[in-house]
Order: structure tokens, then sequence, then C-alpha cells
């Protein structure tokens, strides 16, 4: 409809009909009515030309609109008035007046016009005889309200179109903004997945090794050269640990093998913090939990790795139990030591403790740290068998490594 061609088109085949029907006396006139009718239909393609078509596809100003409907009111009234024929330009005129008018405002007062002058020229032509009277309001009051609804229809159309374009273009728009938000939040869980990774994989192995280092140093100043070269043995082991889990943090390799190998993972662990602790450390794992999935064996693994690097850093526990039972759909996981234990309400929890919380939250867990001074310290992990609480790979499983 706003396309000029088919408005070039359309003019020029109704402009020409209309002189063929009067040339070829389809329509019979007198010379002098023809030769005006002729004009009126020149007229008409002239101010087609030269005012409506510059404006086509875009809101006319009110001054270029005014004119248009002054130079279509004269042409339609000398034309209807000089054939009745040339009625028919108001096909052209009606719509044209809405697309240059562009609100429902403009068009219903530019129907308005167009029917206004219509019915002059037919009361003009008939001399203003009841006949020509009753013709022209027929004629013209038909024309006007069809006219008018079909614009005020399309109209809503357009405008529908318009809004509905509008609302895409919001749409897109904070879709792309999700998206941005969605990239920003993956890229801070991934940093926090990497500090955990860091944390409880090179960290622990880093503490450890500062621990051994420390021992054999004081072995060695003190003559206990075997003892020192125990300990030496061990850091040795460590270090290799370390680095082949520096290696698979890196290459993003599996935590845990698919096969049951939770038990046999937690009692590496021990071992390593036997050495470190020389604490007495108790490994049993029941064959539900050896059943579970994989991310969740990554987290009681993991649990059970920061667990066991509290006791040797601060609990100076002679006894430790590592017990992981299933029973009604729920894994848990207790680590209990004899050391001086702590009170948990007055100590401010460190990355440790916060990053098991935040794993075991993850998982869709519960996490709990029963301690007082003196009375040593019992660390409770609960995991759902199977179900929604699965942790997400990409938090959990897909950079960790088997100590």
């Amino acid at each position: 409809m706003l396309q000029k061609r088919w408005w070039d088109v359309a003019v020029v085949a109704g402009c020409a009909a209309t002189a063929a029907a009067i040339a070829f006396g389809l329509v019979p006139v007198e010379a002098v009515e023809g030769a005006v009718a002729y004009g009126a239909i020149l007229a008409f393609a002239l101010t087609y030309l030269v005012i409506a078509r510059p404006t086509i596809g875009r809101a006319a100003s009110p001054a270029r609109f005014a004119v248009f409907l002054a130079a279509v009111a004269v042409v339609l009234v000398i034309g209807t008035a000089a054939s009745g024929f040339l009625a028919i330009l108001q096909a052209l005129a009606y719509p044209m007046t809405w697309v240059l008018g562009d609100t429902r405002r403009r068009g219903v007062i530019g129907s308005g016009v167009i029917a206004v002058s219509v019915l002059a020229g037919y009361m003009i032509g008939g001399g203003f005889t009841v006949g020509a009277t009753l013709a022209g309001l027929a004629t013209t009051g038909f024309s006007f309200v069809f006219a008018t609804a079909l614009g005020l229809w399309i109209t809503g159309i357009a405008e529908a179109g318009e809004e509905r374009g509008r609302l895409l273009d919001e749409l897109t728009a904070a879709q792309s903004e999700v998206r941005a938000l969605s990239r920003e939040r993956g890229a801070s869980e991934e940093r926090e997945r990497l500090a955990r990774d860091i944390h409880d994989t090179l960290a622990q192995s880093l503490t450890g090794l500062v621990i051994l280092a420390e021992r054999a140093g004081r072995q060695s100043r003190e003559g206990e050269s075997d003892a020192a070269g125990d300990t030496i043995a061990t850091v040795e082991q460590v270090a290799r640990e370390a680095l082949a889990e520096a290696r698979a943090l890196v290459a993003r390799t599996a935590a845990v093998p698919d096969e049951a190998a939770l038990g046999a993972a937690i009692e590496r662990l021990a071992e390593r913090f036997r050495a470190q602790a020389g604490a007495a450390i108790a490994v049993s794992v029941d064959a539900a939990a050896e059943a579970m999935d994989r991310d969740r064996q990554v987290v009681l693994l993991r649990c059970a790795q920061e667990g066991l690097s509290n006791v040797a850093r601060h609990a100076q526990a002679e006894s430790v139990t590592v017990a992981v039972r299933g029973g009604e759909g729920v894994v848990t996981l207790e680590i209990t030591d004899d050391g001086r234990g702590f009170a948990p309400a007055a100590t401010g929890a460190g990355f440790g403790i916060d990053g098991m919380g935040d794993r075991v939250a993850l998982a869709g867990g519960t996490f709990e740290v029963d301690s007082a001074p003196g009375a040593g310290t019992t660390v409770r992990v609960r995991l759902p068998l199977d179900g929604p609480g699965a942790p997400r790979p990409a938090a959990d499983s897909r950079s960790e490594v088997a100590p």
C-alpha cells in the first residue's frame, strides 16, 4: 500500500480507463463536457504526481495535505459536474487520502471532503434538482461510509503491526540483555567454581607440603635422619599428586571414575592426611554410597578432603573417623575427630567451610558442623541419592581429580 510503483500503476490505469470510457462513447457526453472531463482526469493525475507521490510512505505535512485535499476537491467537483461518471475517481482519492493523512483524524476529514466534493459535482451537473441531489447523496454516502470503515480497519491493522514490531524490538533487546547477564553470571559462577577447585585440590596439597616440609626440617635439625627421610619421601609423593591434580584441573579430567571407587579415593585421602597429621584415620564406605552417580561422589570426596584438611591444621586430634553410609534415599558423610573442637557460633567460617556449604547446597543437600571446645568436631553432609538435586557438572565435576 505504501510502495510508489503500485500507486503509479493504479493511478495511470484508473485515469486511462476513465478517459477511454469517455473517448469510446461508453459514457455519453457532449463535446464541451468531454473536454472538461479530460481536463479533470489530467488534473487528477498531475495532483497525484506533484503533491501526493513525493510523500507516499511518510506522513505529509499539514500544509501539503491541505493542498492535496483542495486540489482533489476542485478536480472532483468540476469533473463530476461535467460527467457523473468521473465520480469513479473517488475510488483512487479515498485510499490516497488515508495514505497521505497517516492518522485516523486526517483520514476521516479527507474522506468527508471528498464526499462533499462529489456531492457538489452531482448537484451542479444535475442543476440542483431533487433527483441529482438524491443520486449524489446515495453515491457519496455509501462511498464515504465504506471508505471510512475500510480506512479505519486498515489503519488499525497498520498500527497493530507497528506495535508488534515495537514489542518485537523490545523483546529482542531484552533477550540480548538476558544473554549478556547470563554470560556474566556464567563467568561469575565459573570463577567461583575455579576458586573452589583450586582450594580443594592445589591449595590443600600445597598446605600438606608445607606441613611435611616443616616436619622434615625439624626432624633433620633434631638428628632424626631416618624419620626425616621418610617425611621427604612423603613430600615427594604429595608433590607428585599435586602435579597430577594440576594437570587434571587444566585438562578438566573426571574426578571419580564411573566404577565404584569412592571408598578407594577417600582411603587415599586418609593415607595422605595420616602422614601429615599423624592421627589414626578410620574409613568406611558402604555399597549405597558407592552406587551414587559420579557428581555426588565428587561432592562427598571434596567435602572429605576439606574436612580432613581442617583436622590436620586445627584439630590436634589423635583419632578421626570418616564414614559414608546410605539409607532412606540419602547418603551421609560424617567426619568425626577427638580434637580440641571450637565454638561454631563464635568463630568466623573460613573459605573452606563456606566452600563446603556452597558445594553441598548446589547438590541439593544439607551441611552441618557440630563442635564445642574440648569436645571434638563432627562434620555432617547429607545428599539425596537421586532426583533434581544433582550437582551441575559445570560447577563440580568437570575439573575434579581423584586424590
